[in-house]
């Protein structure tokens, strides 16, 4: 239940930092968003491998550094860290603010949203899979600053064309928050999950001892 939790508590401050610090319209949101990951991750990762992310945990099952009993859990951990975290988010924001958000419209750029979000939810498996799983990367004090750089890299470059999950829980917070609307979920799941599994196709041919 520990690694579950830990699921939970990770998820739910990177989802509650996106909510306050882009509801509350901070330039350097991603800076924080980032920096919330990292903590996360190292307050974490030793007990649970510090997911916080649907995707994440999909690569590392194909990797084979997490099993599918665990798999499961962690997902449902992950999304309703994420739930909690939105509803935090909406009781901590002044009303008026969270009002004048306008759910982002990717309807006139689905091809350009779903490409942003799978190159760099690649990205993010990709630096997981090498920085946190790797056996010549083991015991390394840098995991967590890499990964949470990847996604401050990610959400400055493509937060504009995508939203910048990179994260499918991490959408249904930002889903829950009004900053995009339920109808482009779908662009993150498979923009999200594709990313990563092709991270994970991708490690393990660079890496076919790496077992």
């Amino acid at each position: 239940m520990g690694k579950y939790l830990t699921e939970f508590i990770g998820t739910f401050f990177l989802v509650l930092t996106i909510g306050c610090t882009v509801g509350g319209k901070e330039p350097l949101a991603p800076l924080a968003i980032g920096s919330a990951l990292m903590v996360m991750i190292f307050a974490g990762g030793h007990v649970s491998g510090g997911h916080y992310n649907p995707a994440v945990t999909l690569a590392v099952t194909m990797r084979g550094r997490c099993s599918l009993t665990d798999a499961v859990p962690y997902v449902v951990f992950q999304v309703v860290g994420a739930i909690a975290a939105a509803l935090a988010a909406g009781f901590l924001l002044p009303g008026d603010k969270l009002a004048m958000i306008k759910a982002m419209d990717l309807s006139k750029s689905i091809p350009q949203a779903l490409v942003a979000e799978a190159l760099y939810t690649f990205a993010l498996a990709y630096v997981v899979l090498n920085v946190a799983t790797a056996k010549a990367n083991a015991n390394n004090s840098f995991y967590g600053l890499a990964i949470g750089f990847t996604v401050l890299a990610g959400a400055f470059s493509v937060g504009s064309i995508s939203g910048g999950a990179f994260n499918p829980a991490v959408a249904v917070g930002i889903s829950m928050l009004g900053f995009t609307s339920w109808s482009n979920f779908w662009i993150y799941l498979a923009g999200d999950f594709a990313g990563a599994a092709a991270a994970a196709t991708v490690f393990k041919v660079i890496n076919p001892n790496d077992k």
